[in-house]
């Protein structure tokens, strides 16, 4: 991992994009990581079938909040369709070092909320759902 790829995600982490909600939400959707105490909201506005405004609140570690500020600026502009094809590693890609297999709740959280909210996915093909 190089020294700019962790200021990256110390960036993101310290002075968060997009960070806070929206009362007019089109979509609005919050969960947490039970094993950790992360909690992630996303609050999107949509018009047209695109993403116009996105804001993001929650709080938790330094890879899931980052992740979130990371996420909102990925999909400003996109459409609800091509929101549907980001995919985990894309995330990962995205965040710009290697991820831990025990951090990959904390960095994929921003994006399993955004989903859920969107299209109502609970849960990724193959995870076991959490009781």
């Amino acid at each position: 991992m190089s020294l700019d790829q962790l200021e990256y995600i110390l960036d993101h982490y310290k002075n968060p994009r997009n960070y806070g909600t929206l009362p007019d939400a089109d979509v609005s959707y919050e969960e947490g990581n039970p094993s950790c105490g992360d909690v992630v909201r996303i609050d999107l506005k949509i018009e047209d079938n695109k993403v116009v405004d996105a804001k993001f609140s929650g709080q938790g570690c330094t890879i899931s909040q980052a992740s979130a500020s990371i996420l909102t600026e990925m999909i400003m502009g996109k459409s609800l369709e091509e929101i549907k094809e980001i995919s985990k590693e894309d995330m990962l890609n995205a965040l710009g070092i290697r991820i831990s297999p025990i951090r990959f709740k904390c960095a994929l959280l921003a994006l399993k909320v955004l989903k859920s909210g969107l299209y109502g996915i609970k849960n990724w093909p193959g995870e076991e759902e959490e009781r």
